[in-house]
């Protein structure tokens, strides 16, 4: 694979503040050339140092999948980071505390969360590439912005590793070879309810995430075939495809719920310590 050559010094900035150190203002704000293709070289760099932290890469998220939150944040095109056995729950039972102590304004997402038993197939869509789905579960992801009030452009959030914090995977469901026509017509028309307290905070259709939460894998896929410093997609790893709903600001004392409507998984209670 190719060596990427990113600023050090930015890579020691953008690390630190991953694990709670200061804020950064925007890196395109002061380097206009900053963009996507230098963006991936620079969480190559980043993803590299955590090996070397001892982190264990065990799937990906998927970030801006859901266009209509789009304008709010000035992001047009989706992104991708590793999640790592330090930032991923299982919540076996449909419930789980996290600590979001040291994270930078962070925000809550429901997303799917698929678990792969096998490579995506090289070719094909939706339909195609859910035959490589072992399992489905609902997901929280909590993201976060180390560039302060949520204001970056898409190379900046690609390369403060995708704003991923933590991932929580409820209970997993296992899916079979005949129930794989069933769950990709289910996948773009399923509502989730998002909670707070009980209180519904917002609400989201299936198809606000690329048309459906499988056409976030197939962009993986795809993203990943003309990247050839990362590995692709395989058998056993975490992928979550992205908020349903808008990312809702998050503080300690909150318990977020969420109800994935006609999809068959269990939704979670989250407690915000």
């Amino acid at each position: 694979m190719p060596e990427p050559n990113p600023d050090p010094t930015l890579v020691d900035r953008l690390l630190a503040a991953a694990d709670g150190g200061p804020a950064l203002a925007p890196i395109t704000d002061t380097d206009p050339h900053f963009g996507v293709e230098r963006a991936y070289e620079t969480l190559a760099a980043l993803h590299a140092r955590r090996i070397a932290q001892g982190w264990r890469p065990v799937g990906r998220k998927i970030g801006f999948t859901n266009r209509t939150i789009w304008p709010r944040y000035g992001v047009f095109r989706p992104m991708w980071s590793h999640v790592w056995d330090r930032t991923v729950l299982d919540a076996g039972d449909g419930r789980a505390t996290v600590d979001v102590a040291g994270m930078h304004e962070p925000r809550i997402e429901p997303e799917v969360v698929f678990g792969l038993a096998a490579p995506p197939p090289a070719t094909g869509g939706a339909r195609e590439v859910l035959d490589a789905v072992g399992w489905i579960a609902a997901g929280f992801e909590i993201v976060h912005s180390i560039f302060p009030g949520w204001k970056f452009r898409a190379p900046d959030c690609t390369a403060a590793f995708g704003l991923h914090g933590k991932l929580v995977v409820g209970p997993r469901l296992a899916i079979g070879d005949d129930e794989r026509d069933a769950l990709a017509a289910l996948l773009p028309t399923f509502v989730v309810t998002l909670r707070n307290q009980g209180r519904t905070v917002d609400s989201g259709v299936g198809a606000n995430v690329l048309d459906s939460p499988a056409n976030a894998l197939v962009h993986l896929r795809d993203v990943l075939a003309a990247q050839p410093r990362f590995a692709a997609l395989a058998a056993g790893e975490v992928v979550t495809t992205g908020t349903i709903t808008d990312a809702w600001p998050v503080a300690s004392g909150d318990v977020w719920t969420s109800d994935y409507g006609k999809l068959p998984v269990r939704g979670l209670e989250l407690a915000i310590a």
